[in-house]
């Protein structure tokens, strides 16, 4: 075999090896995206079905109650509530009345399962995404 074909052989088969890489590394960065939705997306039908996202907003005065390892509480927006359960630890700083970032999959009941919890970690400080989503909600609550 001549030099010239080895090396377009060579050349095609390194750009087939990059290909089949790029596109593992595509679909495994796809796989792990964690949308932002809000309470009142997610009460409007706008969630991802099936996909893992992430809820953010207010924990909800007098809602949170503990059975065993297993929480069950309700996030808002100040506008639509939604029902969330977590079985595990939640960390320190979260309380009734504060922000928080939960992660997980609504469930067939339209309750959110919760796989992770994030809560604030001080006084003043709010997710953006979470801050703009209650003044949107708040701002189109207010106007019905």
């Amino acid at each position: 075999m001549k030099p010239r074909y080895k090396r377009a052989i060579l050349i095609v088969a390194a750009l087939a090896v990059i290909g089949v890489a790029a596109l593992l590394i595509l679909n495994a960065l796809n796989s792990n995206i964690a949308l932002y939705v809000t309470p009142s997306e997610v009460a409007a039908g706008k969630a991802p079905s099936g996909q893992a996202f992430r809820i953010g907003g207010m924990v909800k005065d007098g809602s949170l109650k503990r059975d065993g390892l297993t929480v069950h509480f309700v996030i808002t927006d100040l506008v639509k509530d939604i029902p969330v359960s977590y079985t595990g630890i939640l960390p320190d700083l979260f309380k009734e009345g504060k922000g928080a970032v939960i992660q997980g999959r609504l469930n067939v009941d339209g309750d959110f399962v919760a796989s992770e919890v994030l809560a604030k970690h001080d006084e003043n400080y709010m997710p953006p995404e979470a801050k703009h989503a209650l003044d949107q909600a708040q701002k189109n609550g207010s106007a019905k």
